[in-house]
């Protein structure tokens, strides 16, 4: 019995041969991928579980935190309100002050100069007017002593 063999059939055959190989080939290489995924997916898997409480105590963490910065807010804004209640009370005790001391400082400079000019020129008119004079001066000078440092 002879065979016949053409050259027709020998590519046939290698190409049965080529494509079997290549499926071979690819299912080995989907074999491998499908472990790659495989482990893959077991490290997501574990992350998440590694992760995920270390984000929930974070979490819970800036809650925390937000909480104690509102309380700090409160407090701070109450400081804020008793720092303006003591400006206020300040100013207005400032006020009280400054207008008897201008007098003061005031009566204090007209009687000197007034003492010194009836000494002087030996004129009762002379001298009240001196003092007047010298109240009016000390007082201006006193006023803008405390403007300029703030009084």
């Amino acid at each position: 019995m002879i065979v016949a063999f053409s050259f027709g059939d020998l590519a046939s055959f290698a190409l049965a041969i080529f494509l079997i190989a290549t499926g071979l080939g690819l299912g080995w290489a989907f074999l491998r991928l499908a472990v790659t995924f495989d482990r893959l997916s077991s490290l997501i898997r574990g992350a998440e579980r590694e992760v995920l409480p270390v984000i929930n105590k974070v979490g819970g963490s800036v809650d925390r935190v937000n909480t104690q910065l509102d309380k700090l807010d409160t407090a701070t804004d109450s400081a804020v309100d008793a720092v303006v209640a003591v400006d206020e009370a300040v100013r207005s005790v400032s006020y009280a002050v400054k207008t008897p001391v201008k007098k003061l400082a005031g009566l204090s400079a007209g009687v000197s100069h007034g003492w010194a000019s009836l000494r002087t020129r030996r004129s009762w008119q002379d001298a009240v007017s001196e003092a007047k004079n010298a109240a009016a001066r000390r007082e201006q000078d006193l006023e803008e002593e405390l403007k300029t440092h703030g009084g």
